[in-house]
């Protein structure tokens, strides 16, 4: 028997209120986080899961579906605390993460740094430093599109390129939910593209939306947004 746990871990951003979903897998064998908030998250992520009667000392893997700091930001923390916890990532993603290629977001903010005013500057800096500051971690098993894992009740990996090339979903086979990192996220109660600012290939972003209709979904889990059920089908076809 598996269990599916979707965190909500609220915090403050930059003055503003936020929060992130990250979601944990679980069975008699494993436990798998999917994704990991900013840096310093861990003792939020360990607070959140225990509110839920879950003891992170018992996670066995990691899987990031993609590179963005708000996703990995703590990977190195729980890969310090936890050495024996296995990271997962899709083989495009990976050398982003283990530091071995320029993260995609900091090449995007470098590429438009000189078409700033002088004030956005000072702001476009403090956000170059932040995303050179995220530690990077290697990266122990590298996904591709299909892969499937007989464990927590079915994993199911989809290459859903678009907000970056190597950006992944998860599909829980046995609880019929669709944990889709960035590739969508619930505003206002609507499923909609991640920030289009962000979104490097909007029509990619668009194309992978599309692979969602394949899947019998009864809930939507979104990293930003939280748990959506309302209409899956039709929610995802006003998407594109």
């Amino acid at each position: 028997m598996s269990k599916i746990n979707v965190l909500d871990i609220s915090f403050d951003f930059s003055g503003q209120s936020d929060a992130i979903h990250p979601v944990i897998l679980e069975d008699e064998n494993e436990m798998i986080l999917i994704d990991c908030g900013y840096p310093n998250f861990l003792s939020l992520i360990e607070e959140a899961a225990l509110a839920k009667n879950i003891n992170v000392k018992d996670l066995s893997k990691i899987i990031i579906t993609h590179h963005d700091y708000d996703h990995m930001g703590a990977l190195a923390e729980f890969k310090r605390k936890y050495p024996k916890v296995k990271v997962l990532a899709s083989e495009e993603d990976a050398p982003y993460i283990d530091g071995s290629k320029k993260s995609l977001r900091l090449q995007q903010a470098e590429n438009i740094y000189d078409s700033l005013s002088e004030n956005e500057k000072v702001e476009a800096d403090h956000f170059h430093k932040m995303l050179q500051s995220i530690e990077s971690c290697n990266v122990d098993i590298k996904l591709k599109d299909r892969d499937y894992f007989d464990c927590c009740g079915g994993i199911g990996i989809l290459a859903t390129p678009g907000h970056m090339p190597g950006h992944i979903s998860i599909y829980h086979k046995e609880s019929k939910s669709l944990i889709t990192g960035d590739a969508l996220v619930v505003e206002n109660g609507e499923l909609v593209i991640a920030v289009p600012q962000y979104t490097l290939d909007m029509k990619e972003a668009q194309n992978s939306v599309k692979k969602f209709l394949d899947y019998d979904i009864e809930r939507i889990i979104c990293y930003h947004g939280g748990i959506f059920e309302n209409e899956i089908s039709d929610a995802l076809k006003r998407v594109f």
